[in-house]
This record gives C-alpha cells, sequence and structure tokens, in this order.
C-alpha cells in the first residue's frame, strides 16, 4: 500500500495530503483506498477507530483531505460545507494562455452519468446547477500556466468542466480535452488548501498540502 502522507492530526480528525490516483472512500473494487490508508494509520493506536467521510476528491486530484475520527466531529465539518464556511483552494496547471490574468467564471452544468463527466449547458435546462469560481494566474514554466482557483460551489467536476469550458482543459485531463501527457489516473489539479471557520468564534484554521513532487509542479512562487 503507498506510503500515506500526513498534514495534521489531532484527537478530532485526520488531515492528509492524497495521492492523484487513489479514490478516497473504501470500495469493494479497490485494494486501495485513502480511507484504508487512514484505518491502517489509526489501528497502530486504536482497536476499533471511527473514520468519518468528510468530502472527497477525484481519484485524479491530489491534495488536502479530512477525515474524522468522531461521528460528532464529522456533524460539525457537515455542518461547516453545507453552510458554506470552508473555503477550497486549488492549484492547476493549462498548456493554453487564459484569456484574462484573472477572473470569475458562472455556469450551469449537469452531471453525465452515463459518460462520468459535467457539461456545461443552458440555465434553462431541466437538472442544470449554477457552479461559480474565481480564478488568478499566479505563475507559468515550461509546461503551462499555473492557476489558483477558489470554487464558491461545490459541484460534481466543476473545476475541471468550467477550465475546459473556455478552452483551458488541466494538463491531463483527456475526458474534458486535453491533448497533454501527464502520469497515469491523474491530472495537473491539486487541492491546495482547506480553511474553515472554527465553530463558535472567528478563529479560521488552514491546512496546507505539499505540491506533487514532479517537474511539472516546478514552479519559484509556491
Amino acid at each position: 500500500m503507498p506510503h500515506l502522507e500526513l498534514v495534521y492530526e489531532n484527537n478530532d480528525y485526520i488531515v492528509v495530503n492524497k495521492m492523484a490516483g487513489l479514490i478516497s472512500e473504501k470500495s469493494p473494487y479497490e485494494d486501495c483506498t485513502v480511507e484504508n490508508q487512514v484505518l491502517d494509520h489509526l489501528l497502530k493506536n486504536k482497536r476499533k477507530p471511527y473514520i468519518g467521510i468528510i468530502h472527497r476528491l477525484d481519484r485524479v486530484t491530489s491534495g488536502v483531505l479530512i477525515f474524522a475520527k468522531k461521528k460528532s466531529i464529522l456533524v460539525e465539518f457537515n455542518n461547516l460545507f453545507s453552510s458554506r464556511k470552508v473555503q477550497k483552494t486549488y492549484l492547476a496547471i493549462v498548456k493554453n494562455k487564459p484569456p484574462k490574468n484573472k477572473g470569475n467564471l458562472i455556469n450551469f452544468l449537469v452531471k453525465n452519468n452515463l459518460e462520468k463527466r459535467a457539461d456545461i449547458v443552458q440555465s434553462q435546462l431541466k437538472g442544470a446547477s449554477q457552479c461559480i469560481l474565481s480564478y488568478q494566474v499566479i505563475d507559468k514554466n515550461d509546461f503551462g500556466y499555473l492557476l489558483e482557483i477558489k470554487p464558491k460551489t461545490g459541484r460534481f467536476h466543476q473545476i475541471r468542466a468550467q477550465l475546459a469550458n473556455i478552452t483551458l482543459p488541466i494538463i491531463g485531463d483527456k475526458k474534458y480535452g486535453s491533448d497533454e501527457e501527464y502520469l497515469p489516473l491523474s491530472i495537473c489539479l491539486h487541492a491546495w488548501k482547506l480553511t474553515y471557520q472554527v465553530t463558535g468564534g472567528k478563529e479560521f484554521k488552514t491546512f496546507e498540502a505539499p505540491l506533487p513532487k514532479n517537474d511539472f509542479w516546478a514552479f519559484k512562487s509556491i
């Protein structure tokens, strides 16, 4: 089983840097998942640990992922996510130069279950959900442009679909039109930071996942 990269752990939850290529939660069809990795880690100190799935990342995406170690903490984080008191910050590498150095994207999408992708559609289409994100270009290297992305909504494949819709498919994301090769079962999308507002106060807590260790992610600004 691949090595689990810990970002932070306390008595309530565990934060990990998910490896691209793995799915987030247990599956009868997968020998190794991030939840399996977390379970193996927790079994070292507890015979029957509790693991609560707070949120997920796509198989092809790397980055920060939190698991609850208590049912009460799972409920607390579910409330934080539903009340939009959690901000995720992603990094993506695109080959094409963005039309603007920064901007907001507002679209409507539907989940295409047959092809397991999200399709950008007209707002009046039945079942369409609004998706919003902001992006800015923060660096460039020989492979492409590094974008910092902050989703305002949490739709299925939202970042991938919205960027592809403005001719900025993420490198390696062949499902959304990229013609660039990257690592197997991976695309250049990384869940970089997660910030949440501590319940009952004004304090904010941020976790940051180190970048993948390959040449694509060699940028001077981060």
